[in-house]
């Protein structure tokens, strides 16, 4: 029993309140946004990149862009991939990356070269190497947070933050 407890807190690190600015602020940051990238999107509906994708569709005003080289031909509601931040048309406000802590360091400088405002690494993501490339660089650095249950969290403060 204690193998598998040991098992399921390295496998998902319980968040720390350094990983993420305090919640005045990702309020704001949140109202502010206008374009989300989801950096390892899957067309594959039973993966959670693609629930969260789907979810700020649905219930966000947020344009979502699709990065995911290994998914050319696939497309979520209408939404196609992009191989890469570069190629989107827009510069995305939120970098949310859904890939594993050693890729996370590539995507922040590349999330630094394309001038996104925030790189945002989900739930049980945690790169200190990518937190000081981003952060070095002047963006909003998060980690360890699912950008979903932060949004429904905060939804007040940023509805009033984006009616101010």
């Amino acid at each position: 029993m204690e193998a598998i407890n040991d098992f399921e807190t390295a496998a998902c690190p319980m968040p720390t309140t350094n990983q993420a600015p305090e919640d005045a602020v990702l309020a704001d940051l949140l109202a502010s946004a206008t374009s989300i990238a989801v950096v390892g999107a899957s067309p594959n509906e039973s993966r959670t990149s693609h629930q969260i994708a789907t979810w700020l569709m649905d219930h966000t005003p947020y344009e979502v862009y699709l990065v995911n080289p290994a998914a050319p031909e696939g497309e979520i509601r209408g939404h196609g991939f992009y191989a890469s931040l570069a190629e989107l048309p827009v510069v995305p406000d939120i970098v949310d990356v859904f890939r594993r802590e050693e890729f996370t360091p590539a995507i922040a400088t590349e999330s630094v070269v394309t001038g996104a405002g925030t790189l945002w690494l989900q739930l049980g993501v945690v790169n200190e190497e990518a937190m000081g490339i981003a952060r070095g660089a002047g963006l909003t650095g998060i980690e360890n947070r699912c950008i979903k249950v932060e949004y429904a969290r905060l939804r007040d403060r940023i509805e009033a933050a984006r009616a101010a």
